[in-house]
């Protein structure tokens, strides 16, 4: 019986010494980079989710073009702001330049009324948008 709690006094000591000792710098950064958010894209998934699913769902038209503009506003928020290290490449700021060129094109088709077109448009702005998500989510970044 003594040596059952002499061991399990032990390895309490070894778990609270470990998980009490301080971390490496690789640890923290490892860390504080899978903490770091991208409001940017938060933002505007946002917006394409209040859009492009309603339109994909049941082909309804009117959220796209009641935020279309708020599009344009918020990827031109996104562009300005500074990439997180692990999507701070340029294939990624060639994608968010394409989706600010397609978000301004959707914002135009609204103008213009032609529901099928803004379906396309909207559908195509939906998939550039995935490339960006792809980019960040992806695990060996």
């Amino acid at each position: 019986m003594k040596l059952n709690k002499l061991i399990g006094i032990c390895a309490l000591l070894f778990i609270t010494s470990w998980a009490c000792s301080p971390k490496t710098e690789s640890t923290q950064e490892q860390t504080e980079e899978e903490t770091v958010e991208w409001k940017g894209m938060d933002d505007f998934h946002m917006l394409m989710a209040e859009s492009f699913h309603p339109y994909r769902d049941s082909a309804n038209i009117e959220p796209v073009k009641q935020y279309a503009s708020e599009m344009v506003v918020s990827v031109n928020s996104w562009i300005e702001q500074e990439l997180p290290t692990k999507v701070d490449n340029d294939e990624v700021k060639q994608t968010l330049q394409e989706l600010q060129e397609g978000a301004v094109a959707l914002a135009d088709l609204v103008e213009v009324g032609d529901d099928q077109a803004i379906g396309k448009s909207l559908t195509s702005l939906h998939d550039t948008f995935h490339q960006l998500q792809e980019a960040w989510y992806k695990k060996d970044n």
